[in-house]
């Protein structure tokens, strides 16, 4: 027998979709947990570039822009959006905003891929708030941050009491593309060579093998 989506506790790109809130420059400013800001906006990033690429719906959204409390979304994030308009909230839990409400109804999937700054407000209340009206929820936990190690670490515990459930950002994009054989493999490669590129300009905390940088290399060049 032939599995289903329903049927699969790993998760695909066809039944989920992507739900950005907040990622603006006064949140990003006042991270102080585990992840730099840097590798926050980069996670991020990734996760932008992943839904395009696999054709997931995304939610974008900013709180405080209107009232001119808050900055818009920073523009490295945006640029990847593809000129995704936000929707701006006075409600600091996204899912007390009926517009946000809409527009994660809309894509049609019940399974959210919920990013978030910070951690403990942005999204912690966005996630619960999603749990209690049926959906699944996974959260990229080194693409969010808090203004503390404490705020960030006690928002993870809620989150978990919760049911929602942490990985991170690159094993999202293997999870939702999961094999080399399958139509997304090319769009992934693109995706994650990316991302190998990327992450040893900031860090050598995540690893890179010397042949995946090489191949990365490669795969630009051979690209232009």
């Amino acid at each position: 027998m032939t599995s289903t989506t329903e049927d699969l506790g790993v998760w695909t790109a066809g039944d989920c979709a992507l739900v950005l809130i907040d990622y603006q420059n006064e949140m990003f400013e006042v991270i102080r947990s585990e992840t730099s800001a840097d590798l926050v906006e980069l996670n991020v990033r990734l996760l932008a570039k992943t839904a395009r690429a696999f054709g997931m719906p995304i939610v974008l959204s900013t709180v405080g822009v209107g009232f001119g409390i808050n900055g818009p979304t920073v523009a490295p994030v945006l640029a990847e959006l593809d000129g995704l308009e936000p929707i701006d909230r006075s409600s600091m839990s996204a899912f007390e905003d009926q517009a946000f409400r809409e527009a994660v109804k809309a894509t049609g999937r019940k399974r959210l891929i919920i990013g978030g700054l910070h951690t403990e407000i942005c999204l912690t209340f966005a996630t619960v708030e999603a749990l209690k009206n049926g959906y699944d929820v996974l959260y990229p936990a080194d693409a969010v941050g808090g203004r503390s190690q404490v705020a960030h670490r006690t928002a993870i515990q809620r989150l978990a009491h919760a049911g929602a459930v942490p990985t991170t950002a690159l094993a999202i994009t293997t999870e939702l593309f999961r094999d080399w054989a399958g139509p997304l493999a090319g769009s992934a490669l693109d995706v994650i060579y990316w991302y190998f590129t990327e992450i040893p300009q900031l860090t050598d905390r995540v690893g890179v093998a010397e042949a995946e940088k090489k191949a990365a290399a490669v795969h630009f060049s051979e690209g232009q």
